[in-house]
């Protein structure tokens, strides 16, 4: 590999070739005089012993379109956009490898100043699940394959998000925006605190950022090696990835006072959860890691350096609280409905 001594002398190079073009084209002007042709600069790089030295065997870099002409395997990213949120869908794993939402109180129908939308406002009852035609038939997942598997669709991006209208509800029950989620204790109760959780945020910041992130963390053996192991359900044939973990990263955006409105405080948080039975007493602030933990694991970069260095962590600016809103025997003879704090704060 060429030294940066080298690259400097193709840079210089480079610069050499761009001032006989410029040459060039002033000799227009005069057309009995014809410029020589322009001879390209050779690489040099210094030595050890800071000699200059010809680099005779530099290889030209491969043409891509000889190398791929007869395919081009990707990856290819399936980029969506809904009314409601963006996504990446893994044609790999077949889920999401990422969704993105922007929550407010409008956004929510929950502004007392806001219009009401033009159009009815989405009812979760007319949704079904759909798999999503916009993805080959190949890299597709398919509603057999969560058939008996054991495992809830688990929305990316909750239904109650997107009750806007019937459309964007409709969207979050395409299987683009679905993973597989345990269903007792995660999808239907812990992971559903933490969804409610972030809607609540709305009362607090102005504008709510939310990523949702499956996750293939590793785990340690008894032998003292770490692997990564997890399920694939499809049927007749296996087709879907289990994620190992779920990731929720969330920002809060709001005014730093009424006098600098266009001045914002920014909060960052990120939440990593096991996709697993969770116990309802679980304090929310057990799962919060560094929003680079999240970023390493995923191969994704969700926000810069800037905002993860200048932003509050959300824990410290809103309360970290979850509601438990179970619907079952046990529950109702208690109300129902309890808030889970921190330790020390319950």
């Amino acid at each position: 590999m060429p030294s940066a001594s080298a690259i400097h002398a193709v840079v210089f190079g480079v610069g050499a070739a761009v001032g006989a073009g410029v040459a060039l084209a002033a000799s227009r002007k005069s057309p009995s005089v014809s410029p020589a042709p322009a001879v390209p600069a050779p690489l040099v790089e210094v030595d050890r012993k800071n000699k200059p030295q010809l680099i005779s065997d530099l290889v030209a870099p491969p043409n891509t379109t000889t190398i791929l002409k007869y395919g081009h395997p990707g990856p290819t990213p399936d980029f969506l956009v809904r009314k409601a949120y963006a996504a990446s869908y893994d044609r790999r794993l077949r889920h999401p490898s990422w969704t993105a939402e922007h929550l407010t109180l409008a956004a929510l129908g929950k502004s007392p100043t806001a219009p009401p939308p033009d159009e009815e406002k989405g009812d979760r009852g007319r949704s079904v699940f759909k798999e999503d035609e916009s993805i080959p038939l190949p890299f597709r997942s398919r509603l057999a394959d969560y058939f008996r598997s054991g495992y809830d669709r688990g929305h990316m991006v909750p239904a109650a998000d997107a009750k806007i209208s019937q459309e964007a509800m409709d969207e979050t029950f395409l299987l683009t925006n679905i993973a597989p989620q345990v269903g007792a204790g995660f999808n239907r109760h812990y992971w559903a605190y933490l969804e409610d959780w972030c809607r609540r945020q709305t009362a607090n910041f102005s504008d709510v950022y939310v990523f949702t992130v499956p996750l293939y963390l590793p785990k340690q053996d008894r032998d003292g090696k770490w692997r990564i192991t997890h399920e694939v359900i499809g049927s007749p044939v296996p087709n879907v990835s289990v994620p190992t973990h779920f990731a929720k990263v969330v920002l809060g955006a709001r005014p730093s006072s009424p006098s600098t409105p266009n001045i914002q405080e920014l909060s960052l948080g990120a939440f990593v959860l096991p996709n697993a039975e969770i116990p309802d007493e679980k304090p929310l602030t057990d799962f919060v890691v560094p929003v680079e933990s999240v970023e390493r694991a995923a191969g994704l970069t969700l926000f810069s350096d800037v905002i993860k260095q200048t932003s509050k962590h959300i824990c410290q600016t809103s309360k970290c609280d979850l509601i438990v809103r179970r619907f079952d025997d046990a529950q109702s003879l208690t109300g129902g409905k309890k808030a889970i704090g921190a330790p020390g704060k319950r």
